[in-house]
C-alpha cells in the first residue's frame, strides 16, 4: 500500500536522487532557493519505507498553485504512485483556497503527458525549444474551491 506524507527537502531530495530523468542535480539548497519564502508543499510516496515518488509545488500568487517537481523512482512505477501523489496534492491546494494548479511537462515525459490529460489539466501554451522532444508543455487545471 502505497503512503503519501509531507515530507522535508531532505527526503525529497534523498527520492529524487532515485529518478534516473532528473539529470540536473539538485540540491538541498537548489530546493530552498525555488520554494524561498513561499507558500509550499512537498509530498513523499512510500511504501513501507522504501521511498517511492515525491511531488513539491509553491505559491505562484493568491489563487495559484504551481506544481513544480515531481517524479516516481523506477520501482514504483505503473502501481499508481504518480496518480496518488497527484490526488493528494490536488486536495491540499484546494483546501489552501487555491483556484488554479499550473505545471510543465516536457514532450519526452509522454507518462507525465498522459496523467494530466487524464486528470483535466488543459494545454495552455507551448515553449519551442531546438529539439521537439525538449518541447515544454504548459497546463492548467481549474480547480474547484
Amino acid at each position: 500500500m502505497v503512503e503519501i506524507k509531507q515530507a522535508s527537502v531532505k527526503e525529497a531530495l534523498e527520492v529524487i536522487r532515485l529518478i534516473p530523468e532528473f539529470a540536473r542535480g539538485e540540491s538541498v539548497e537548489s530546493i530552498q532557493a525555488r520554494l524561498k519564502d513561499r507558500n509550499s508543499l512537498i509530498l513523499m510516496a512510500t511504501q513501507g519505507e522504501i521511498p517511492l515518488g515525491v511531488k513539491i509545488g509553491y505559491q505562484l500568487d493568491s489563487s495559484t498553485f504551481y506544481s513544480w517537481l515531481g517524479g516516481v523512482a523506477p520501482q514504483g512505477r505503473n502501481h499508481g504512485v504518480a496518480q496518488a501523489l497527484l490526488e493528494a496534492q490536488e486536495l491540499w491546494v484546494q483546501e489552501q483556497g487555491y483556484s488554479a494548479v499550473r505545471v510543465k511537462s516536457r514532450n519526452c515525459f509522454p507518462a507525465m503527458l498522459r496523467l494530466l490529460l487524464r486528470n483535466g489539466y488543459l494545454i495552455e501554451s507551448i515553449e519551442q525549444k531546438e529539439n521537439i522532444e525538449d518541447n515544454r508543455l504548459n497546463f492548467i487545471k481549474q480547480i474547484s474551491i
